[in-house]
């Protein structure tokens, strides 16, 4: 492991790469569940949901064991979110268009996916991705990270954790606790749920601090070990006060894989036929739209991530770029062939990251842990959401150390990084976010008389986020 990862080169550990690995797993396991979740409209149980559970577990796996082996990075990957979402709407579409049960449409989406794969594929290994990364100004490079950092502490304190009422509408954390004029018109439109809310919030307090004083005691296990403390606080707070029992799914789940059912409904299900009856002008829209997404969604993380661990040289670039862009198209390429979304490098690598992964060790572990999620789901399913906020917050809150590089002095660079600050966690799309702070940064350069500053690709790239922006097709 030492000369294969270079670990000693890194200043790391076996012990502290696979601590980290595991840390990034348990703050991004719930993607396990809620991918097939928001792919097939909650249809949980049904064979099309059991097969894209099983391809979540084994694209999320094969990406990430990718980035280990070929690139020597810390970064998991599994489906991105907002693709997902994305990627339901465009099935249902394709419902409606062709008249196609969702089955077959979902099929028939997984050919976009597969074309995204293999053009993201043959752009890595023709540098062209890379080039892309380069073309994007140091100054904005340098504000991704923090813009990550707010994105994650927008996720732990919102959508990370939804507590339902009677009525199944979803209170969030900072939207509705912190955001109600008093306890008493929470408590009265929450019900009985408002117990669970009260629970929730104290869990990600007490995992929050709990990970700040063990990393100021300098454990690098601090963000795991707080993770555990707040499960444990909400375990025993579900069994005391609440009457739940937190272990009751345990009780029922099965451990078997649903291998059969996979192979029924996405296991190289690829309809073609269903495919070319969108439309060859849709279709295009289609490959173009998730393309951008996440070419810039992948870049954004793994230059903000990267940043925050410093593993970027002065002009700000990534050594071993190339084959991680690679490693995520396979990912993709291998989410299509077993049905699921776009796969994309994961925001929440960062915790890993953070609790000291800096080698593709790191990134094995997850890509095993994924592995085994296929015999151990329901086990993982029982870490409450509100503990990997804790992590999320924690770690975004040091990625907004990052802002200390931001030249504020010059509006051309502080201008573009302050819209991307708001933009990432409003829009919740890194690329867009960054789509966004391109485009200012030309306009700016431009009409000061720094066109000279501008890079062609600069321009391409600008151009490109103004028509998706814009142009209506």
């Amino acid at each position: 492991m030492e000369n294969f990862f270079k670990l000693k080169e890194n200043g790391t550990t076996v012990r502290t790469e696979i601590l980290a690995g595991l840390t990034t797993f348990m703050t991004m396991a719930y993607i396990i569940a809620l991918n097939p979740n928001l792919l097939t409209g909650f249809d949980v149980g049904s064979p099309l949901w059991n097969g894209v559970f099983l391809a979540t577990c084994i694209a999320s796996s094969v990406g990430t064991i990718c980035m280990a082996l070929f690139a020597n990075k810390p970064f998991a990957m599994a489906p991105g979110m907002g693709l997902n979402s994305f990627f339901a709407i465009v099935v249902t579409n394709i419902v409606a268009i062709t008249g196609l049960t969702y089955v077959e449409s979902f099929q028939a989406a997984l050919c976009v996916i597969l074309i995204e794969g293999i053009i993201f594929l043959i752009l890595s290994v023709l540098n062209v991705r890379e080039k892309i990364v380069h073309a994007i100004p140091l100054g904005i490079r340098l504000g991704i990270a923090p813009s990550i950092g707010i994105m994650l502490m927008n996720i732990g304190f919102g959508s990370n954790v939804g507590v339902y009422d009677g009525n199944g509408t979803p209170h969030y954390v900072m939207a509705n606790f912190f955001g109600t004029l008093t306890p008493k018109l929470l408590k009265d439109e929450m019900g009985e749920s408002y117990g669970t809310m009260i629970l929730t919030v104290i869990t990600i307090f007490v995992g929050l601090f709990a990970i700040i004083i063990l990393a100021h005691k300098g454990l690098k296990s601090a963000v795991l070990l707080g993770m555990l403390i707040a499960s444990v606080v909400y375990w025993i707070g579900s069994a005391v006060f609440l009457g739940v029992n937190p272990f009751a799914s345990l009780a029922t789940a099965s451990f078997v894989p649903p291998f059969a059912d996979m192979a029924s409904t996405t296991l190289f299900k690829f309809n073609f036929a269903g495919f070319v009856q969108i439309g060859w002008f849709t279709i295009i829209t289609l490959v173009v739209t998730f393309c951008i997404i996440d070419m810039f969604d992948t870049i954004g993380t793994l230059v903000g991530t990267a940043s925050r661990a410093g593993m970027v040289d002065k002009e700000g670039n990534m050594p071993n770029m190339k084959e991680a862009l690679t490693s995520d198209a396979i990912g993709t390429i291998v989410g299509s062939a077993t049905g699921t979304s776009t796969v994309t490098t994961f925001i929440e690598s960062a915790s890993g990251v953070e609790a000291g992964g800096r080698t593709g060790l790191t990134a094995l572990t997850t890509g095993v842990m994924f592995l085994l999620c296929m015999f151990l789901a329901p086990i993982a399913a029982v870490i409450p959401a509100a503990a990997t906020s804790s992590a999320l917050i924690y770690v975004g809150i040091l990625m907004l150390q990052g802002l200390r590089e931001v030249k504020f002095d010059d509006i051309s660079q502080c201008v573009p990084v302050f819209i991307m600050l708001i933009a990432m966690p409003i829009s919740s799309s890194i690329g867009h976010a960054i789509g966004l702070a391109l485009i200012a940064y030309v306009i700016i350069k431009f009409f000061t008389g720094k066109k000279e500053e501008i890079t062609g690709l600069t321009y391409v790239l600008a151009a490109i986020f103004l028509l998706k922006f814009f142009v209506t097709v």
